[in-house]
């Protein structure tokens, strides 16, 4: 890709139908009479996608008129607008909820540029600061934040403070050039406080947005309409760390599943037990995504100004294809009424991949209400690897010769899935061209921003002693459910088939949506299988969702027998996360450290063919990863902050916990990669 002329600029901004404007060849001074004001623009500032010589910036203007208002958009090269580079008019309206994107070009690249608003009685907007991609030719290191599933309504968004403080003291050259969302933005469940006066585990419930035509589900709430999807990203917009972030760096956005639902996949909602086909919410929930993310994303009405909605009705989505998209009409527009995935460039060492993992997948296997047969209340999250194994592959298990049943200890299951195709969650369309690209790039690092983690989880129960507690049913080891290309084991295998019979070198994969922080080895197969590493993966915590491990320190019950699997009493104010060594090193570590507190002595019995591929998992952490990416090596930065229930209001955000560096050397066609870890802060104990 390189870079516009003027012409081809304007022209291709026109095909976008963007307001658009090019950056002037000489500096001036503002000539805009501007004064913040920030309760005419109460949303802020943001920026995002930006290339090399372009990005969109953003804005929302808080009004009660009646008709479209004009806005005046300054960019400038210093903070104090003493030599503006461009100036447009645009106009925002009732119609994408008084919010706009603006493309700039001719910016030059690598470059520190700030923006802002202004109305027609000077109130102005607060000013924002974005940079531009390094040229492609660009052989200095690439750094990136990557961050998911941040939960207003439950927690504070400090990690974004941590961020940006950090920020501010790094030298110039090793800042951050954008931060990377992963989804979970918003969060569409909402708990009123009075439907919940008891909190949320530890958390108090803030009163954060009402719902006007939503609906309720047994204590929460979620939205029906545009309008209501609009008022939960206004409310979260109304955070001041969040907002603070969003001036600072531009963003590269994708959602997940809770910008639409929870339980959603394609057009359809599951709630109660009961998956209803729910078109005109995909397309409203996809309207507020693209009203509030400045991103290059496409739709059929190309317009970056209006979204310009499909007409849709809700209809029963009852034919599925082989690769299992539902061939409703009313489905597959409002599927395409917004297409996420998309690839941008930054210098010479990074190609960023992103991909949807919700709009395009087939139903999850284990998502079946027949899959209960396969749990047990004597093994609480357990599910048997074999059962998903099979039930992923559906019709092409054992070759093409599927089990009619599964045996999970004295019974035999019917194998509901022996006449359906594999598990997608890319679906037939995207995966083509997420091989393409990757088989295309020549960065260093081919970067696939998922918002599902990749890496398996799976623990040992076959290794638990002689009557601590029935013995485990399943064949061997055991997952912990489906969702993610954690357990989409035909397709995670094709994709890894295809960097190894390319050559592929730097495949590395960042995610969020587990709400917890992980480091490990990309591939297909665990022992006793054949472990053949194509790539590195990360998982980065949630900024401030809660994760497993608060769910396990209320809900888990005390007088289990496999308690200390899980939670470990040691005496503390709280429980120690022992499902981190569960997934680390196995059953035997988690039983010794329950009894004896030794963290060497737990590791010592550690099961290696458990988790080959992880060298870090925290299934609590919250807070951010940073990517450092080079000519000769992929770093991680996990930086884990206090249990965010409350905001800290300190400059840096409060104490940490910790900060762990994984470092990745660049391999060569036929090596295996390598992970290192550093330890720079803090003492993960049970996450190594």
């Amino acid at each position: 890709m390189t870079p516009l002329s003027r012409r081809r600029f304007l022209a291709s901004a026109a095909a976008l139908g963007a307001v658009a404007v090019w950056s002037r060849t000489i500096a001036a001074p503002s000539r805009t009479q501007w004064r913040e004001h920030r309760g005419s623009f109460r949303e802020g500032v943001a920026s995002g996608d930006p290339t090399c010589d372009s990005v969109i910036l953003w804005t929302r203007y808080t009004t009660n008129a009646a008709q479209p208002v004009s806005l005046d958009l300054e960019v400038a090269e210093d903070a104090d607008f003493n030599h503006v580079v461009a100036v447009k008019k645009t106009t925002v309206a009732a119609d994408a909820d008084w919010t706009c994107r603006v493309l700039v070009g001719g910016l030059q690249p690598a470059r520190e540029y700030w923006y802002r608003f202004t109305d027609a009685h000077g109130n102005g907007s607060r000013i924002g600061r974005t940079l531009t991609a390094p040229a492609l030719d660009d052989a200095r290191p690439v750094r990136f934040a990557f961050v998911s599933c941040q939960n207003a309504n439950l927690g504070a968004q400090t990690a974004y403070r941590r961020m940006i403080h950090d920020d501010n003291q790094a030298a110039r050259d090793e800042r951050l050039g954008f931060v990377l969302h992963l989804g979970d933005f918003i969060y569409e469940l909402v708990w009123y406080p009075e439907d919940r006066p008891q909190g949320y585990y530890d958390r108090r419930i803030r009163d954060l947005v009402r719902y006007a035509h939503g609906e309720k589900h047994g204590d929460f709430h979620i939205p029906t309409t545009v309008d209501d999807y609009r008022a939960v990203y206004r409310a979260y917009l109304a955070d001041p760390d969040l907002q603070d972030a969003r001036a600072t760096f531009p963003f590269v956005s994708i959602w997940d599943n809770h910008e639409f639902s929870w339980l959603g996949w394609q057009s359809l909602q599951t709630f109660d037990g009961k998956t209803l086909p729910r078109q005109t919410r995909k397309v409203a929930a996809m309207q507020a995504w693209f009203e509030y993310q400045p991103a290059r994303v496409t739709k059929p009405n190309p317009s970056l100004a209006r979204f310009g909605a499909p007409h849709v009705v809700d209809a029963s989505i009852t034919r599925f294809d082989d690769n299992g998209m539902g061939q409703e009409p009313n489905n597959l527009a409002a599927l395409a009424s917004l297409t996420g995935y998309r690839a941008l460039r930054w210098g010479r060492h990074v190609d960023l991949i992103i991909t949807d993992q919700r709009s395009y997948r087939s139903q999850d296997p284990t998502g079946d209400n027949r899959a209960d047969a396969f749990t047990s209340k004597d093994f609480p999250n357990l599910f048997p690897q074999e059962a998903q194994e099979i039930l992923d592959a559906g019709r092409t298990a054992n070759h093409g010769r599927p089990p009619a049943t599964i045996r999970y200890g004295d019974k035999d299951i019917a194998n509901y899935r022996k006449d359906q195709p594999a598990q997608t969650i890319l679906g037939a369309t995207q995966k083509k061209w997420f091989l393409d690209k990757l088989k295309a790039s020549n960065a260093t690092w081919k970067i696939w921003g998922n918002t599902t983690g990749t890496l398996d989880w799976r623990a040992d129960p076959q290794n638990l002693p002689a009557g601590l507690t029935k013995p485990w049913p399943g064949a061997g080891y055991a997952g912990f459910g489906g969702g993610d290309h954690g357990s989409a084991y035909v397709e995670r295998a094709q994709i890894y088939d295809f960097v190894a019979s390319e050559g592929i070198t730097g495949f590395a994969t960042v995610a969020g949506d587990r709400h917890s922080f992980w480091a490990g080895l990309a591939a297909k197969a665990l022992p006793p299988q054949k472990f053949e590493p194509v790539g590195i993966a990360f998982v980065t915590g949630s900024i401030s969702a809660p994760g497993l491990v608060e769910s396990l320190e209320h809900k888990f019950p005390k007088d289990h027998p496999l308690r200390p699997l899980f939670v470990a009493d040691r005496g503390g104010p709280k429980p120690e996360p022992a499902v981190n060594l569960l997934l680390r090193h196995g059953v035997r570590s988690c039983l010794e450290y329950s009894k004896s507190g030794d963290i060497d002595k737990a590791r010592a019995l550690s099961n290696p063919d458990n988790a080959p591929h992880l060298r870090f998992i925290d299934m609590g952490g919250h807070g951010y990863t940073v990517v450092r990416a080079s000519a000769d090596a992929f770093e991680t930065e996990f930086v884990c902050i206090q249990r965010p229930v409350e905001s800290n209001t300190a400059a840096d955000g409060g104490a940490l916990v910790y900060r762990v560096k994984h470092r990745a050397p660049l391999w060569k066609k036929g090596e295996a990669p390598q992970l290192e870890q550093h330890i720079i802060e803090g003492d993960p104990k049970l996450s190594i």
